[in-house]
């Protein structure tokens, strides 16, 4: 699809490599999703998330999140003004289309609770009124896997709200010595141009979601979430809203792929993006050196893969 290659091609102007991220990154923006990017410093996933807002279009807000972040800074908050004798909402930057939540597990649980109701309802209460946030709008949030010190993990509740979690990973040798020669003004991000505009995103997201997917991988989707539930090294399997992050996830893959339909192999593909985050295990199979993406593959391999000729059951 040319639109595809259109923003695949502008977003690797200034990130270099990883096509297989920016697919991925595609799939959660395409099935409407947010999308949790974790990874150490300097591998660009502030890089990744500007690029992705300017390339599309959007609005774009980078929030900070530190420890002295409160909820107002996030959501806004009510201000009253003598002149009209009243109580005037001045909107926080959530109210973005693309709003990068950075280092989103160094502010407290309350700051981060503050984004739950926008990931969930595409709203915020302020004052007990509620205003409907932009469309599209995309929660993207950063946080670094390594560092603890002054961190506040994610809850369950909160990460059940991220359609995915991609990790960028260093660059290969050439992308590399690429990245090294780059110029430090970050010239080339600023200067990227929209090559879709949102009306043509909000479209797209149609189109992906009337993908066929057959009753027999939906089945499939159904056997793996609730495999996730019974097998022995889980103690928190996938909620219902994971199995249907999984089932929009799969269409949206199928469409980047430039197909009608939903095969076994994309769903086999995306299903550790979207499940891995979502899953306690137990603290005696973290000892055996176990980890989600091990035991999810344990998950594929015993779960039958259903025969789609075509894509038709």
């Amino acid at each position: 699809m040319k639109k595809i290659a259109k923003i695949l091609t502008q977003i690797q102007k200034v990130f270099i490599g990883k096509e297989e991220i920016i697919y991925k990154l595609l799939t959660g923006i395409l099935s409407g999703g947010h999308i949790l990017i974790e990874d150490v410093p300097g591998v660009g996933k502030t890089t990744l998330a500007h690029a992705l807002a300017k390339t599309l279009g959007c609005s774009f807000a980078r929030i900070q999140f530190t420890p002295d972040l409160m909820p107002a800074d996030v959501i806004g908050i009510s201000v009253f003004e003598q002149n009209s004798g009243q109580f005037v909402y001045r909107p926080g930057p959530i109210m973005h289309q693309i709003v990068l939540a950075d280092e989103i597990n160094r502010t407290s649980p309350r700051t981060q609770a503050s984004l739950l109701e926008a990931m969930a309802e595409g709203q915020v209460s302020v004052d007990g009124k509620t205003y409907p946030l932009p469309s599209p709008f995309f929660v993207l949030a950063t946080q670094n896997p390594v560092e603890y010190e002054g961190t506040y993990p994610l809850p369950e509740a909160q990460l059940d709200r991220f359609m995915l979690r991609i990790s960028l990973g260093y660059p290969d040798f050439a992308a590399e010595k690429t990245i090294m020669k780059m110029p430090a003004d970050k010239k080339e991000l600023l200067n990227l141009e929209a090559v879709i505009t949102p009306q043509e995103l909000l479209e797209m997201q149609k189109e992906a979601a009337s993908i066929f997917l057959a009753d027999t991988l939906e089945d499939y989707i159904v056997q793996l979430t609730r495999a996730t539930r019974e097998h022995e090294d889980i103690m928190l399997g996938i909620s219902p809203r994971g199995a249907q992050h999984l089932y929009r996830a799969a269409k949206a893959l199928a469409y980047i792929k430039q197909r009608d339909y939903v095969l076994p192999d994309d769903i086999k593909e995306i299903v550790t993006t979207v499940f891995a985050h979502r899953l306690v295990i137990k603290p005696e199979a973290l000892l055996r050196g176990k980890n989600a993406e091990d035991i999810l593959q344990e998950i594929l391999h015993d779960t039958y893969v259903p025969v789609v000729p075509h894509g038709k059951a």
